[in-house]
């Protein structure tokens, strides 16, 4: 538990980032590189291993919202406060695509999983999704070697009209669920509060979990059938899916904004104003 590096941009705060993927021959391997958005609209690759910064890249003209890498780790997948989504290269510094079809509302996801080459009756080995603020989700099918990028399904979620200003809502977000290929889950304001999986095969919600309030935080476990959601209410709730189980967990000083299942899915990460908690799962 100490300080090994630490990176300082001046005068710009960094508003998400991401690990790189490590190889799949590299399993157990821990990943050596971390790419960071800043409010200036920079992304900047960190070395761990050499403790520098490798390269600057400016994709966009606003704050950067959410951040990640492809899943071999080539790509990297950038989201603005202004709803612009770029696909950029570490390589080259290049930014290949610029997706505008969340325009107008901040990128509040950005997320990349495997998929089988002809899953979806698609090509291209890698599956990904954008939610932005206004409960949108997208979900894309895309072969970066070969500049593919195609739009698979489009998510709008209903809600009552809400307070003035999207910032005072609970934010949309979205995930791929681990244990249930082809599902994708999702919490966000709405009709209801709950957790939604829905099933890109089925083009349809196929489970529907009640949650006590609406959800500021969310992360499923890729170990197990583990999702853990953060509230505003100062809680963490574990819910054993199908959801027969639900544990409730106090603790924080404030709502806890960020939760996140370690990769080994033996512990669980959560983070709220002034503090940030590890819990270990046993059993």
């Amino acid at each position: 538990m100490e300080l090994v590096v630490q990176f300082q941009v001046l005068n710009q705060s960094c508003q998400c980032l991401a690990w790189k993927p490590c190889p799949v021959i590299a399993w157990g391997a821990e990943s050596q590189h971390v790419v960071a958005g800043y409010s200036d609209g920079t992304i900047r690759v960190f070395s761990i291993s050499r403790t520098e910064m490798e390269l600057k890249m400016h994709p966009h003209a606003v704050a950067l919202t959410a951040i990640a890498y492809s899943t071999d780790g080539e790509m990297i997948l950038s989201g603005g406060k202004d709803g612009l989504v770029a696909v950029s290269s570490p390589r080259t510094g290049m930014t290949i695509r610029v997706l505008a079809d969340h325009k107008g509302s901040p990128i509040t996801v950005l997320q990349c999983t495997r998929k089988q080459y002809r899953d979806f009756g698609v090509e291209g080995g890698e599956l990904w999704l954008a939610t932005s603020s206004d409960r949108r989700v997208s979900i894309w099918a895309s072969d970066w070697l070969k500049d593919k990028c195609e739009l698979l399904d489009w998510l709008s979620f209903p809600a009552p009209a809400g307070p003035e200003g999207l910032d005072s809502l609970p934010p949309s977000l979205a995930a791929f669920c681990p244990w249930e290929p082809g599902t994708l889950v999702y919490v966000g304001f709405g009709m209801q509060k709950e957790a939604l999986f829905y099933s890109l095969c089925k083009k349809q919600v196929v489970e529907k979990i009640s949650l006590p309030y609406f959800a500021t935080s969310l992360s499923l476990s890729p170990a197990a059938r583990f999702m853990a959601v953060g509230f505003g209410e100062r809680f963490l709730r574990l819910l054993c899916c199908p959801a027969s189980d639900a544990q409730d967990y106090a603790g924080h000083d404030d709502a806890v904004h960020l939760c996140r299942f370690a990769p080994s899915g033996r512990r669980l990460l959560t983070a709220s104003y002034s503090a940030v908690l590890v819990w270990e799962l046993t059993g």
